[in-house]
């Protein structure tokens, strides 16, 4: 696909006013780039050159701003300066950094300057078609990933020689979302949700047949539409559940499209996780002991550490930390149980690798954890004795890149595991809480934080004061029965601490 061929589908994206419009509009542009399904070929206005090449992935990925999948720790580490000085070049000798600078001001984002500037005389080589050297989908893709692989000495001027290329080579369409790409701000109205439901649609919807049964159907004219009728999503809960199961588990809007199209609903169900390739963490919201009762009857109660959460994974075995460059950076890499050894690998609830920073942990993982395991839990500062201090404390060990030995001395740091997601080649997602807990005390007993039932709220309360009483935050309240949804902030966990004064406030 050329990617002003993409360029121009995100401008009628972010020109598109209805949220099933724009689920539609994607729809189209991720059947076009994958070289089928029913929304394409029922599109009167889908370039047929589209239809001929495979970029889906990229394509999907470039749609949220991405060039890599959500788990992948690799990152463009390009700056807003740096961007402005590639514009600045391959605008001309007379422009500088700073009057892109003075047009940023003025537009309010890089996008519109971008596309106010005429990149290597291409406006007028794009009238005479094929004569034009074309950027495509995948060179961009390529460029930025050979871009965010540029390290050491000279590195920074390497990327500003890369992006200014790719700018040289950009109409004004083009070089609007290749600054917006790079910067990880698309501002076309596509969320992750609309992204979801669109690739249900594409590839999951009734009228392209019975997916997941490996037999091809012809396509039906697509989404019903008239005159007189608003528009309407074909693919119903089952398929918009199925893809939102393999994102959960996988973390690669990328990946999770092609499997829809090659694979269908069975390749989205067999999706699973893999030790190495973090996911999404469950979230809480604010709830009361009262809340717990009536909602779960029965309540697990656990202690509210005031930390960092952490992500655990690791694969023992005489490989070690060999493979940890490897496997656990592919985004294409499948399995889990049958993989290679992969050292201890921690990971922040942003998915940022963070292992380098807390050595302890993860050397306390190796010695005490013998088999695969993804877990899930906090990371809490103590005193010598093992008292918790507070989350302050953590933050001067979490992320550190230089002098960690010397604040590991400063800042002793203890794992509390409450989760687990994976142990010994079983993915554990939609286990009750209850027996995630019982193969988190298998695995790593040391680690495990304590879980206790109760079933009225006095219980719940003297749980609670126990818990501040040592010097933690307060208390976790969750269903025992609840499966684990990575990424979802759902009532089947409440977050109880003591009530404090809160303040609206306008930072200034």
């Amino acid at each position: 696909m050329e990617f002003a061929t993409f360029a121009a589908r995100a401008e009628r994206l972010a020109a598109e006013p209805g949220d099933i419009g724009t689920t539609l509009a994607v729809a189209d542009l991720l059947a076009a780039a994958g070289g089928g399904g029913n929304a394409a070929d029922a599109s009167d206005d889908a370039e047929p050159a589209l239809r001929a090449g495979d970029d889906l992935p990229t394509v999907t990925r470039f749609l949220l701003g991405r060039v890599f999948p959500a788990h992948d720790t690799r990152t463009l580490d390009i700056g807003p300066a740096l961007c402005r000085e590639a514009i600045a070049r391959a605008a001309g000798p007379n422009v500088t950094a700073a009057d892109v600078e003075d047009r940023l001001a003025e537009a309010g984002e890089i996008g519109a300057v971008a596309a106010g500037f005429d990149f290597g005389g291409q406006r007028g080589l794009a009238a005479f078609g094929e004569g034009r050297d074309a950027l495509t989908v995948a060179e961009v893709d390529g460029a930025l990933r050979e871009l965010a692989a540029a390290s050491g000495d000279g590195s920074e001027s390497r990327k500003l020689d890369a992006l200014f290329g790719l700018f040289n080579r950009c109409d004004p369409a083009e070089a609007k979302f290749l600054a917006r790409l790079v910067l990880g701000e698309m501002r076309i109205g596509v969320g992750e949700g609309t992204v979801r439901d669109a690739v249900a649609e594409t590839f999951l919807s009734e009228s392209v047949g019975d997916a997941g049964d490996g037999e091809e159907s012809e396509p039906d004219a697509g989404p019903a539409e008239s005159d007189d009728a608003e528009p309407t999503l074909c693919a119903g809960d089952e398929a918009v559940a199925a893809v939102e199961r393999a994102l959960q588990v996988t973390n690669d809007y990328g990946r999770v499209a092609a499997l829809a199209r090659d694979e269908g609903l069975a390749g989205l169900r067999a999706e699973g996780l893999v030790v190495g390739r973090p996911v999404q963490a469950m979230l809480a919201q604010a709830g009361t002991a009262t809340d717990a009762v009536e909602s779960f009857g029965e309540v697990a109660v656990e202690t509210k550490f005031d930390g960092a959460r952490v992500q655990v994974h690791y694969v023992p075995g005489d490989g070690g930390e060999a493979d940890d460059e490897s496997e656990a950076d592919d985004p294409e890499v499948d399995g889990g149980t049958d993989r290679e050894a992969l050292g201890p690998r921690l990971y922040s609830r942003n998915m940022d690798d963070v292992t380098d920073a807390l050595p302890e942990i993860a050397e306390r993982v190796a010695d005490r954890v013998d088999v695969p395991v993804i877990l899930d839990g906090e990371v809490v500062a103590v005193d010598e004795g093992g008292d918790p201090l507070p989350f302050q404390e953590v933050l001067r060990r979490f992320r550190r890149k230089h002098d960690v030995d010397r604040m590991r001395e400063e800042v002793s740091l203890r794992l509390h595991a409450f989760d687990c997601l994976h142990a010994d080649g079983a993915d554990l997602l939609d286990e009750p809480l209850r027996v995630r807990h019982d193969r988190l005390v298998d695995a790593a007993p040391d680690a495990a934080a304590t879980l206790d039932l109760a079933s009225d709220v006095e219980a719940v309360e003297a749980a609670e004061a126990a818990a501040l009483d040592a010097g933690h935050e307060g208390v976790m309240l969750k269903d025992p029965d609840a499966p684990y949804t990575p990424g979802d902030r759902g009532r089947e966990w409440l977050k109880r601490k003591p009530d404090v004064e809160t303040l609206d406030a306008v930072v200034v």
